[in-house]
């Protein structure tokens, strides 16, 4: 029988002749190394496709006849050939999907999206800022920018020297990229992997960016920003693009555009700016909220204007002759505000939500409401009480402020920094200044803090300490109220508080607290330093147990302190801003329900007890300065005074004068920091030509307004905590031992707070009071013929 021809596995078209039939090098087994064919046919399986066994590479040896065509061997040559194909499939894939996708998505983009104009954006940014009080009610708006600083330049009138310094700041390839700088998305992306700063965003996106008030950051508004400025590129010439960005670009202080800002900074046009102004300007675009912060400004200033020489664009000459350019103060840069909003309290809320990533432009262009902590009530009160007390003053000199805040809440109840306009030289009106938010000494009322610190360590109110007049410390001799005062050489520390015996407290922070533990002390109350975003300073010196010296702080610094005592040593961060809306109603935050942690430990019943020690002896504080609390509260606070300077030229009367004067306290509801000083070192007088206290006129004005305030409100008492340390209703005092009929010379230094406080205490036998006891003599009110404090200040 003859035996059936196997047919081949494909059909073939017919051998040239050189294959391999003809050629003498026909495959005995039957198959072409060479056919692609094969390869085909058989890739899935030689990559193991449905489970099957991949090609058996364990031996050369072809298969024998009848095995399964699967376990063909594949020659090197074959396997290099399949690689090479895998790989190109990749590589076709990751091209299509990396390049074409994209591309063909981009052109897409591109035809969608419209470049909005500049009239667009001022229109949008040009949306009304609605202020709200606690309660609802409404405080007024901030109306957008108008008249002059929404002027729009046109392409050619921004002066060179400022497109070259906003290049520099912001994007240094602007005249030959497309729209976007794909080195500098790049940088971008390096940067955020390695928690580096600095975007890869052009002037172009930028525009983008502001103009459709998207800065979200996310993939869809970045590819659509990039479909806009290659767009922008292609529409409209480099020139008209850097008019609109100057012209829409927020530069802080409420300026919109470079022609405002040139008028909010500089109170000039545009067009008059030089190369050291526009540095400045430009410098600030990248952090408008921090116009005012001068360090980072002149970091600023002198990034862009070395980068302006690094590019050609200013000579080195003047770049080593120019200086820092002085902005006129932010106060007389004239508000574009409707309506009667009191400009001090729309300052400090913009403030606050420019510090929380809300710029004024920003809400501009989203139309926000805000609902501020303000009660409107207790503002009327608080200005009522101020020109109450200020009534018949005399003396010029004499400023004031009044920051109530709520201790529950940290919320600014009322504000007052002094009128909204003043006149400048020239007889303009001018923002005036906000003296509610501006340092000063705060004096004796400082001492609290240093008791604060004190009784951290462990120590109590029954510890005593030498309260003789005139000690000498290191050759420099601290004395307390006047030469015939003293708390005698065995004062208790309540006691010394209750008098403000000054060598008490020195002495305390000298040998015992030490100076930083009375530094934190106040920091963990509420005195907000510049490294918090405050104004304050804590000197790293000894004068800060005297609370003079480089030791400064606001009224609201002094308001939201004494509120922690008051919230028995749980902090609120003092605001400004109770809630966030935009013009869709929808909540961007709410602050309205307390977030306080306990200041002074991270155990809270022990920062409890702390703040109640100190308000234990701050209570009697308040009837030994001949003040009252509101009827039905208990209340506990402390006065301060800055003594004043004392030159040669001035007349002998000026010896006993004082610069600042302050009277801090609270009730469990409510914290009211009163102060009446000069512009730094003044010799104030009252109407009665006699010095100023803290008790003669801030002590009074806050009385007054602590009586409006609380009246009608359920009547409040403080808790009652365990004494800390030596408790001092079980100390006997020692009986004062009154100093020579001779003065002793003071060697007290200019620079160093010089309150002073009478002490006239009687001897006490030891008794078991619920509160230490209160003095059972009176002193001399103010008016007397005999100064009742010869040398500082009220207790």
């Amino acid at each position: 029988m003859v035996r059936p021809v196997e047919p081949e596995p494909y059909e073939r078209e017919p051998e040239l002749i050189t294959h391999h039939a003809h050629n003498g090098t026909e495959d005995p087994y039957g198959y072409d190394p060479y056919d692609d064919r094969y390869d085909d046919r058989h890739e899935s399986t030689a990559l193991g496709a449905e489970g099957e066994d991949g090609y058996d590479v364990d031996d050369g040896a072809p298969a024998e006849d009848g095995e399964d065509d699967k376990k063909k061997v594949l020659t090197p040559k074959q396997r290099k050939k399949r690689r090479w194909r895998i790989i190109r499939r990749v590589l076709y894939a990751m091209f299509g999907l990396f390049v074409v996708v994209p591309a063909i998505a981009f052109v897409i983009t591109y035809f969608l999206v419209d470049v909005p104009s500049q009239e667009s954006v001022a229109s949008l940014q040009s949306q009304p800022i609605t202020l709200m009080y606690s309660d609802g009610s409404p405080m007024g708006k901030i109306a957008p920018a108008s008249g002059g600083s929404r002027y729009l330049l046109q392409p050619g009138d921004v002066p060179e020297v400022v497109k070259k310094a906003v290049y520099a700041a912001e994007d240094s390839s602007f005249e030959t990229n497309s729209g976007f700088d794909v080195g500098g998305i790049l940088r971008a992306v390096y940067n955020n992997v390695t928690g580096g700063q600095g975007g890869g965003s052009t002037i172009s996106q930028q525009y983008i960016k502001k103009a459709t008030a998207n800065e979200a950051p996310t993939l869809t508004r970045k590819w659509t920003e990039l479909a806009k400025s290659f767009k922008m590129n292609n529409q409209m010439s480099k020139e008209e693009i850097i008019t609109a960005y100057l012209n829409t670009i927020y530069f802080g202080r409420g300026a919109n555009g470079i022609e405002a800002a040139a008028q909010a900074y500089f109170k000039k046009p545009a067009k008059e700016l030089g190369a050291s102004e526009a540095a400045l300007l430009a410098g600030l675009i990248q952090g408008p909220s921090k116009s005012e912060n001068e360090a980072y400004a002149t970091r600023r200033w002198t990034f862009v204007m070395d980068q302006m020489v690094a590019n050609g664009w200013l000579p080195a000459g003047e770049r080593a002759s120019a200086t820092f350019p002085k902005p006129i103060p932010k106060a007389q840069a004239k508000a574009d505000d409707a309506g009667t909003l009191s400009l001090h309290i729309r300052n400090r809320v913009i403030d606050e939500l420019e510090a929380r990533g809300y710029d004024q432009d920003r809400l501009h262009q989203g139309g926000y409401k805000i609902t501020t902590t303000i009660d409107p009530k207790a503002q009327k009160m608080a200005e009522e009480s101020v020109a109450e007390g200020m009534k018949g003053q005399t003396d010029e000199n004499i400023l004031n402020a009044l920051v109530a805040i709520d201790p529950k809440t940290g919320g600014v109840v009322a504000y007052w920094g002094g009128p909204d306009w003043t006149k400048n030289a020239q007889g303009q009106d001018v923002q005036a200044i906000d003296w509610a938010n501006v340092p000063h000494n705060p004096g004796s009322a400082f001492k609290a803090f240093d008791l604060t610190a004190f009784l951290k360590m462990g120590k109590g109110l029954g510890e005593t300490f030498d309260g003789s007049n005139n000690r000498k410390f290191d050759g420099r001799t601290i004395r307390n109220a006047g030469e015939s005062s003293n708390c005698g050489p065995q004062c208790t520390v309540a006691e010394a508080m209750k008098v403000s015996a000054n060598t008490v407290f020195y002495d305390m922070v000298r040998n015992e607290t030490k100076i930083d533990p009375v530094a934190k002390a106040a920091k963990e109350a509420g005195v907000m330093v510049e490294a918090d975003g405050g104004k304050a300073k804590l000197s790293p010196d000894i004068n800060i147990a005297l609370g003079g010296g480089g030791t400064v702080t606001t009224a609201e610094d002094m308001a939201a302190g004494f509120a922690t005592f008051a919230g028995e040593g749980v902090r609120q961060k003092q605001h400004f801003v109770a809630k966030l809306t935009n013009s869709q109603d929808e909540v961007e935050f709410d602050e309205t329900a307390p977030k306080g942690a306990p200041a002074f430990s991270d155990d809270a019943a022990k920062s409890k007890q702390i703040a109640g020690n100190v308000t234990d002896a701050l209570e009697e504080v308040i009837p030994y300065s001949k003040l009252k609390c509101p009827k039905g509260h208990e209340c506990a606070g402390k006065t301060g005074t800055q003594q004043y300077d004392f030159k040669d030229s001035d007349p002998a009367s000026y010896r006993d004068r004082n610069a600042q004067t302050w009277m801090v306290g609270y009730t469990p509801s409510i914290s009211t920091a009163v102060w009446v000083g000069g512009d730094g070192n003044k010799p104030l007088h009252d109407k009665n030509n006699k010095p100023v206290y803290g008790r003669t006129i801030a002590g009074p004005i806050w009385e007054d307004f602590m009586s409006r305030y609380m009246t009608g409100k359920p009547s409040e008492k403080f808790e009652s905590v365990k004494p800390i340390g030596k408790d001092a209703r079980y100390v006997p005092t020692t009986t004062a031992q009154k100093p020579p009929e001779t003065p002793t010379p003071t060697e007290t230094p200019t620079t160093t707070p010089t309150p002073t406080t009478p002490t006239e205490p009687t001897e006490t036998e030891p008794t078991k009071p619920t509160k230490p006891t209160k003095p059972s003599w009176t002193r001399p009110g103010p008016g007397t013929s005999d100064p009742l404090f010869p040398n500082g200040e009220d207790p």
